[in-house]
């Protein structure tokens, strides 16, 4: 398992920037724009964390929806990210063990738990999809993540 990110849902996105980038020193890796989704993600690395070429670093990724909605009761915090080798293996582990999956990993790449504390943990499969299959494929979404 390796860590990825944690995404942080920002109403302005130009006054986040300023504050991750301008004031606390963090520097944009990437971006990606989603029209279609209507949202916008930031991911900032720390200095001495920024990649060198074909490496990864420990992320903050910036969430910005472009329809205006207001953030409460720590919604504004979105999830801890990890890749994982074999998220159908993981998943069977988690759930063996009584921890609820939230999002089934349907498509072979991503599913969503929850800490006992309610924190919110994307795993994510490393390289390709595995090929979707049972029982993931008719597991149905419970509650949030």
């Amino acid at each position: 398992m390796r860590y990825l990110h944690t995404m942080v849902r920002v109403s302005d996105l130009e006054s986040a920037l300023d504050f991750y980038c301008a004031k606390l020193g963090l520097i944009e890796i990437r971006r990606v724009e989603n029209e279609k989704g209507r949202f916008t993600l930031v991911f900032l690395a720390a200095p001495d964390d920024r990649p060198a070429q074909g490496e990864r670093a420990p992320m903050v990724e910036l969430t910005w929806n472009w329809d205006r909605e207001i953030y409460g009761g720590g919604r504004n915090f979105g999830h801890l990210a990890y890749a994982v080798e074999d998220i159908y293996a993981l998943c069977e582990k988690l759930a063996a063990a009584g921890v609820t999956i939230h999002r089934p990993p349907r498509d072979g790449h991503m599913a969503f738990i929850r800490s006992p504390d309610g924190i919110s943990i994307e795993l994510l499969q490393e390289g390709q999809a595995l090929s979707p299959r049972e029982p993931w494929i008719s597991m149905p979404n419970v509650g949030s993540w």
